[in-house]
């Protein structure tokens, strides 16, 4: 395993012990939780103090979260609230902790069964995080699957990464307007380190996807109210992992789930529908009905 690797394990373990803005943690503590875990998990080797303290520089070369050392508290801190940034970077990071263990341990491999299919170019994800981070503009090349696979050169102001259906997803400022680019389309990223942009501070993220399902909002589209009915197996799952935030129960039988919804209709959305399309019924609105349903008679008609 690269020294690398092993420095990262070590960067995330801290970040996981320390992060929690208030909170006071002893450096004898912390070595002896770094130190128990790099050896339980993975098979490392103690480290010393002064590592301890190169990894700490290097958290905060690297994820930009300042960790201090109070001398009147004898711990190590965190003197700002980086609680959001922080817990979906290292949600990142251990998810390619797990693959690259399953990688290089076998007897991991043989309890652990994960999807072997990475995402592609996903080495653009933590330079776009350092960019977002430090201010920096990006440029790439950008292909359109829907226009026979040609590239387009984009410069923009990188502002948020997001995750929506296993993929991973840029928002950032081309000019006045923010787009959304799939880091999988991405090719050729540069960051550029000699320039620096003022970030927009004013957006609301969670208000921008509150209407929608996964990535795609369209202002232009109205927000409506759905009902749908599920058999009660397929309510069970609808239940344990809700469509939307807005979902409400309207009825749970031993026969029937029924719930309704308040979003925009979006392609991703009735894609989602059709994903658990065995026991579904589009109670209401009525075009929505009719698009399931259209979609099913072209389907009946390419397998029949």
């Amino acid at each position: 395993m690269s020294k690398q690797v092993e420095g990262m394990r070590r960067m995330l373990l801290i970040l996981s012990k320390v992060r929690r803005r208030g909170r006071f943690v002893p450096k004898d503590e912390l070595l002896e939780y770094v130190n128990t875990c790099m050896t339980e998990r993975y098979g490392y080797g103690e480290i010393s103090s002064r590592t301890l303290e190169r990894d700490i520089a290097d958290i905060a070369e690297l994820f930009g979260v300042g960790i201090s050392f109070s001398r009147a508290r004898q711990g190590y801190f965190v003197s700002e609230d980086y609680s959001e940034y922080d817990e979906r970077v290292c949600e990142l990071m251990m998810n390619f902790d797990l693959l690259n263990a399953l990688d290089s341990d076998a007897n991991l491999s043989s309890f652990v069964l994960a999807e072997h299919h990475r995402p592609l170019y996903s080495e653009w994800l933590m330079p776009l995080v350092k960019a977002i981070r430090d201010l920096h503009p990006v440029e790439f090349s950008y292909v359109n699957y829907r226009d026979g696979g040609s590239e387009k050169h984009f410069a923009v102001l990188p502002h948020y990464l997001k995750e929506s259906n296993r993929r991973w997803y840029l928002l950032a400022y081309d000019g006045a307007v923010m787009k959304t680019f799939g880091i999988d389309r991405i090719r050729n990223l540069e960051v550029i380190a000699d320039k620096t942009f003022k970030r927009n501070t004013d957006i609301d993220v969670s208000e921008l996807f509150r209407d929608c399902y996964g990535l795609w909002n369209d202002p232009s589209m109205p927000v409506e109210d759905i009902e749908l009915r599920y058999d009660a197996l397929d309510g069970r799952f609808v239940k344990s992992d809700p469509i939307h935030h807005s979902q409400r129960i309207i009825a749970d039988t031993p026969d029937e789930l029924r719930i309704s919804l308040r979003l925009r209709i979006t392609n991703d959305f009735v894609m989602e529908l059709l994903s658990r399309s065995r026991s579904l019924e589009v109670i209401k609105p009525q075009h929505l009905r009719e698009r399931v349903r259209r979609v099913y008679e072209e389907a009946l008609k390419r397998n029949s």
